[in-house]
């Protein structure tokens, strides 16, 4: 289980994310009148940024949970352990987010056990509580609490779907991957290198998504691009990077990897 405690309180140390749209804005009001959110979007595509940025300009403590199969209810809210011959209790992230009145960022929701989302359900609607069976503690959510989960609609199947008891409970927001010149903006100023030189990585970071859902299961990320940008600008050359960050994640196919690598010569020239 990853877990990050993140406090800003400066804009200078808010993450950089450029909005597509009014994202931010319907996120702000989500936050100042208690409502749960969901992110719907590809991987890669800026979900946990914009969530850590917006943490930052709101100047919450963020605890971002990377959900995972074996993630369980108890790893949420906490559990007993021994501590120098003592049986103490120490608080999960979850609980920890709510008694500070933080943000807690529930990382590819969809991931996790079942019973995960049977802890959530009581912090998502009137009641904004968090009941701990081990300790016999019922948490009250303060105001400033707030419960953030995403996940990849692109990877969902009939074992790992949110039901819709789930689902509306949360106000949701699609993310896409940004249009290209808004997208050239950001893998530029992640990776450092030119814009004229970020261009022709965008143009086949596109055509390279053009191909999910036929030899392709997710396109390029934004993420991949920086990846491959801030390679470029260290040194390496381009047609190592473009393959190293841009066509060897996105499938284990030789047969594939080669067609990928056709694409990308042929779009590059």
């Amino acid at each position: 289980m990853s877990v990050t405690p993140l406090a800003a309180a400066h804009a200078a140390d808010t993450p950089y994310y450029q909005p597509i749209g009014d994202e931010c804005e319907l996120f702000e009001h989500a936050y100042r009148h208690q409502l749960p959110m969901l992110l719907k979007g590809p991987t890669g595509c800026g979900k946990t940024r914009f969530v850590a940025h917006m943490a930052a300009k709101l100047g919450r403590p963020l605890y971002t949970v990377s959900c995972h199969d074996d993630l369980t209810a108890a790893d949420l809210t906490g559990r007993y352990l021994i501590k120098g011959g003592d049986t103490v209790w120490v608080d999960g992230p979850l609980t920890r987010a709510v008694r500070e009145g933080a943000i807690c960022y529930l990382d590819e929701v969809i991931e996790a056990r079942k019973d995960v989302t049977v802890v959530l359900h009581p912090l998502t609607d009137d009641r904004r509580i968090l009941p701990i069976d081990r300790t016999g503690e019922t948490l009250e959510a303060p105001d400033n609490f707030m419960l953030v989960v995403s996940y990849n609609p692109g990877y969902q199947n009939v074992l790992k779907a949110l039901k819709p008891s789930t689902r509306q409970r949360f106000m949701a927001m699609e993310f896409d991957f940004p249009p290209a010149e808004l997208e050239i903006d950001v893998v530029a100023k992640e990776s450092g290198l030119a814009k004229e030189k970020v261009v022709p990585l965008v143009r086949l970071a596109n055509a390279l998504r053009d191909l999910k859902g036929q030899d392709l299961e997710e396109g390029v990320s934004t993420r991949l691009l920086v990846y491959c940008a801030t390679l470029i600008r260290s040194g390496i050359k381009p047609d190592r990077a473009i393959r190293s960050a841009m066509l060897e994640p996105l499938t284990d196919d030789t047969d594939v990897r080669q067609a990928l690598l056709r694409v990308a010569q042929i779009t590059l020239g």
